[in-house]
């Protein structure tokens, strides 16, 4: 399995829990040696502008912050060309699922899920997609930019109950059958986290979900890391779901 990173993403780009020192590093030193790393690199100007207005890039631009959102939004368009063949994993920031079309918040800036699908289906290399976002926050940019796309079906588990949020899951995916599925994987909802219910063995409980969907519908699948900011237990919740999802 194969994680796309790039040593930029240690950079401190901005105060906010996103972007805190340790926080990349703590995911790093938990994955070792287990993945193959490959760099991440820069989205064209194209594959956001896609996705994202001039007025909300050129925001972006002023901010400083072009340059490393840019390359995680390119790192995600890697690991989900690479997911239609092998799973493969962004390991990226900024996160981007709070980024909608004209503005963003909650530490996003360009929204890494959205760009990659619509790479991917503006070169036709996919009809559909389907994205499970797990992270303790809804992901209202990704449904700005793709709900009405009429290609796309996108599942934010709202579950407060842990059994029935992965049944949740489950029962979704048993009913999804695309071409890739996206998953949107922040951790804040572990519960040592600022969501308070998920085990760590429950990420990789949701990675295998993912996995064996696509083996029963012939599609490809893929990862970009979102949210999750104890640094403690961040990487091993990681590591637990790229387990789940390698096909090794």
């Amino acid at each position: 399995m194969k994680i796309i990173f790039h040593n930029d993403f240690y950079a401190v780009y901005a105060f906010e829990p996103a972007a805190d020192a340790g926080r990349m590093e703590a995911i790093v030193q938990c994955l070792g040696d287990n993945f193959e790393m490959l760099q991440a690199v820069e989205a064209e100007a194209k594959d956001i502008e896609a996705a994202h207005s001039a007025g909300h890039i050129a925001q972006v631009r002023r901010q400083g912050l072009y340059p490393i959102a840019a390359r995680a939004a390119g790192g995600a368009i890697q690991a989900a060309a690479l997911g239609l063949d092998e799973p493969a994993f962004a390991l990226v920031r900024p996160p981007g699922h709070h980024a909608s079309r004209d503005d963003s918040w909650g530490f996003c800036y360009f929204n890494n899920m959205a760009v990659a699908l619509m790479r991917l289906w503006a070169d036709g290399r996919i009809k559909n997609a389907g994205v499970l976002d797990f992270d303790l926050h809804y992901g209202d940019g990704t449904v700005n930019i793709l709900g009405n796309s009429g290609w796309v079906n996108i599942y934010n588990p709202s579950e407060s109950d842990r059994a029935a949020y992965l049944a949740g899951v489950e029962s979704w995916l048993r009913g999804l059958t695309v071409d890739i599925i996206g998953i949107s994987a922040g951790f804040d909802n572990h519960k040592k986290d600022w969501g308070g219910l998920l085990a760590t063995e429950d990420y990789f409980s949701m990675g295998q979900m993912v996995k064996e969907r696509a083996r029963q519908t012939n599609a490809g699948y893929f990862g970009i890391l979102e949210g999750g900011y104890n640094h403690n237990v961040l990487g091993h919740n990681v590591l637990a779901l790229l387990k789940g999802m390698d096909d090794g």
